[in-house]
C-alpha cells in the first residue's frame, strides 16, 4: 500500500515538473512597416483613428508686413505763417474735427496780409470814386476822354489788388472776415485723433511760405478706424493674389487675435535690392488694435480647394519623408494591424494637410498619436 501511494506521489511530481518546463506560446513579430497592437494598448495610448476624406481647403500666401495710415485720413500738419506759438489747444491723444483749433501763433505775417487788404480796399473805393466822377464829366463833356480811361485803368488795378491781398490771406489759411489780426490760428484739416505733437508754447516757427529751408511740423492728426498695412511678395508669388482677396491680420502685440481686411493694391515694379513687389491691405480697425509702424503678419487667401486631407497630427516627418498610419484589418490572434505608409502632401490651411498621392479616401488613418506608433516599431 505504502508502495502505491510512492509510486502516485512519483508521477504527481513528474507531471508537476513537465507542466512547469512547457514552453509558453510565443507570439511572432510583426514584419517590417507594420505595428500590431491590442485593443487595450489602443486604449492606453489613446490612438485616435478616423477615415480620411475630402475637405475644403483655404490655400493661404503668408508674408510680413507694416501697417500704416490710409494716406486719406491723415494729416501733417505744418503752420502756414511765421511768428511765435502763444497757446496750445490739441492735447495728444484729443479726437478733433475738421477745422478744430490746434494751436495760436503770433505772427507779423498775417498781420502785414491784413494790412495790406485793408489799404487795397480803401484804395478800391477811391479809384471806384474817381471812376464814377470821371464817367459822369464825360457824359457833360466836362471833362477829356483821356482822363476818363486813366480813372477806369485805375479802378481796375485797384479791384486787382484788392484780389491779390485776399488771395495771399487765403494761402496763409487766414479769413478775411473780422477785423484785422495777427493771432492766428492753426486750425486740423481733418476729423481724427492727435498722435503726435511738436508744438510748444513761446515756440518760434517758420511757415510754409517762407523762405526756410526747415519747416516744422506742428502736429499730426490721423483717424485710424481704418488702416493699410503694406506686405512684401516675392517674384515668385506675383501671380497668386490679385486685388479684393482676402488677408487676415495678426501680430505678436495681440496673439491668437487675427483682423480681417482684403488686398487693395498690388505693385507693379519690383524692388532692385529685396526684389519684391508691395502689397496693400485696407483693414478696418475700429477697436484700435492696429497701430502705425507696428509689424504683423499677413495671410492672404489665394483660393478655396476640394481635395482629401488630414490632420496634421496625423503625419509623421522624418526628414524629407512623410509618413502616415493606416489600420489594415486584424492579425490571427485579433490584434489590430497597422501599415506605415509614404505619402505625398499638398497645400495646408490651419492644422490640415491636402494629401497628393499615397492615401485613398475611406482608409482609416491614425489621426492622433502616431508619434507613439513610430517610436514603437523602433
Amino acid at each position: 500500500m505504502r508502495q502505491r501511494i510512492a509510486i502516485l506521489l512519483l508521477f504527481t511530481d513528474l507531471a508537476s515538473l513537465l507542466a512547469c518546463r512547457r514552453p509558453e506560446p510565443v507570439e511572432s513579430p510583426p514584419p517590417p512597416g507594420e505595428t500590431w497592437l491590442t485593443d487595450a494598448q489602443i486604449r492606453g495610448a489613446r490612438l485616435l483613428i478616423e477615415p480620411a476624406g475630402t475637405r475644403t481647403l483655404a490655400l493661404h500666401l503668408v508674408t510680413t508686413g507694416r501697417v500704416a495710415f490710409d494716406e486719406g485720413r491723415v494729416a501733417h500738419v505744418f503752420s502756414s505763417v511765421s511768428g511765435r506759438l502763444t497757446r496750445v489747444l490739441g492735447a495728444l491723444g484729443q479726437r478733433v474735427g475738421k477745422g478744430d483749433p490746434l494751436a495760436e501763433i503770433e505772427s507779423p505775417d498775417l498781420g502785414s496780409a491784413w494790412s495790406d487788404l485793408i489799404k487795397a480796399r480803401a484804395d478800391r473805393v477811391a479809384a471806384e470814386h474817381e471812376f464814377e466822377r470821371q464817367r459822369d464829366l464825360l457824359q457833360h463833356r466836362a471833362a477829356a476822354e483821356r482822363d476818363f480811361e486813366a480813372a477806369q485803368d485805375n479802378a481796375a488795378k485797384a479791384r486787382a489788388e484788392v484780389e491779390r491781398a485776399q488771395l495771399r490771406l487765403k494761402m496763409l489759411h487766414a479769413s478775411e472776415t473780422g477785423s484785422a489780426t495777427q493771432e492766428f490760428l492753426l486750425r486740423s484739416p481733418i476729423s481724427g485723433e492727435i498722435v503726435n505733437r511738436n508744438a510748444t508754447p513761446g515756440l518760434e516757427v517758420q511757415g510754409m511760405l517762407s523762405s526756410a529751408n526747415v519747416v516744422q511740423e506742428l502736429f499730426t492728426v490721423g483717424d485710424i478706424d481704418r488702416v493699410w498695412v503694406w506686405g512684401d511678395l516675392y517674384e515668385r508669388d506675383l501671380g497668386k493674389v490679385r486685388r479684393g482677396q482676402i488677408v487676415t491680420i495678426s501680430s505678436v502685440a495681440y496673439p491668437g487675435r487675427t483682423i480681417t481686411g482684403a488686398v487693395d493694391f498690388v505693385g507693379n515694379v519690383l524692388d532692385p535690392q529685396t526684389h519684391t513687389a508691395k502689397i496693400r491691405c485696407v483693414v478696418p480697425n475700429a477697436e484700435h488694435v492696429l497701430k502705425p509702424e507696428m509689424y504683423v503678419t499677413l495671410s492672404v487667401e489665394l483660393e478655396r480647394r476640394e481635395m482629401l486631407a488630414l490632420p496634421r497630427t496625423a503625419v509623421v516627418r522624418s526628414g524629407d519623408r512623410q509618413t502616415v498610419y493606416v489600420e489594415d484589418g486584424k492579425t490571427g490572434d485579433g490584434r489590430a494591424r497597422f501599415h506605415e505608409r509614404p505619402i505625398e502632401l499638398g497645400e495646408a490651411d490651419d492644422g490640415w494637410v491636402g494629401v497628393r498621392s499615397g492615401l485613398a479616401p475611406g482608409e482609416r488613418v491614425v489621426v492622433s498619436g502616431s508619434i507613439l506608433l513610430s517610436g514603437a516599431r523602433e
